[in-house]
């Protein structure tokens, strides 16, 4: 179970994060959740697809970065192998909580926590969060901001899956993948953007996606469904050689 506290200068003055990546601090994953305000970035490395959450039933967006538990193929003997890294992994220990407020909108107003017994949590190596001698330091100042970001990401997300479903334009897909050795992994759970309802919409729903800036992520996502090839080259790159 995770050590959830909220975060406050004088419990966590001595704490520092470890920013290495690495599976040994939780990065060896095979999909993250992400979010239209990262999907420019993301779609120039990883392919987006949707998945189900398992608890509620409603689509979330994911960045593939491999096709098996525990497998992250952008994650090397000399760290991370990729452009950019995912909101959802660049928070690392931090995550939003919410603390009763009653002045604060719906009565409660959201404040930054850390999971303590997260394996980046350290008292000798990584970045401080806090000054010696008052003040957050700049590492904590940015991760602050991804918080936010991811914050209002799940808004983002929420809004955009509803538009999707509302035009009826996600779809299940399977994909198959065939590595130079025979071998084959077939990755189920998926769905994507149907195409052909997209090209049937009319104006009336284009300008609908489009004023709601939900067009654009659509066009990402497309975009991204080439980098499922970097996977398969990834796991080539791997097979041992004859």
């Amino acid at each position: 179970m995770p050590n959830i506290q909220m975060l406050n200068n004088v419990e966590h003055q001595n704490i520092k994060v470890i920013t290495a990546r690495s599976a040994d601090y939780g990065d060896n994953v095979h999909f993250v959740m992400t979010f239209p305000i990262e999907f420019r970035r993301i779609q120039a490395c990883f392919p987006i697809f949707f998945q189900k959450d398992a608890g509620n039933g409603k689509f979330f967006p994911l960045a593939l970065l491999g096709v098996e538990e525990g497998q992250n193929l952008f994650l090397g003997e000399d760290g991370w192998d990729a452009s950019y890294v995912p909101l959802m992994l660049q928070r690392g220990p931090f995550l939003i909580g919410f603390q009763q407020d009653a002045e604060a909108p719906e009565g409660k107003r959201s404040v930054v926590s850390i999971d303590m017994d997260n394996p980046r949590i350290s008292e000798t190596e990584g970045e401080a969060l806090f000054l010696p001698h008052g003040g957050t330091s700049d590492f904590m100042t940015s991760m602050t901001r991804t918080l936010e970001d991811i914050q209002y990401g799940h808004q983002m997300n929420e809004e955009f899956v509803d538009a999707l479903l509302e035009f009826d334009l996600i779809e299940s897909v399977a994909m198959e993948v065939e590595l130079n050795n025979g071998a084959k992994r077939q990755l189920l759970g998926l769905y994507t953007i149907n195409e052909d309802r997209l090209e049937q919409l009319d104006g009336e729903a284009l300008s609908k996606l489009h004023s709601k800036h939900h067009l654009l992520s659509i066009y990402m996502i497309l975009a991204s469904l080439s980098s499922f090839r970097t996977l398969i080259d990834k796991m080539n790159d791997r097979l041992p050689e004859d």
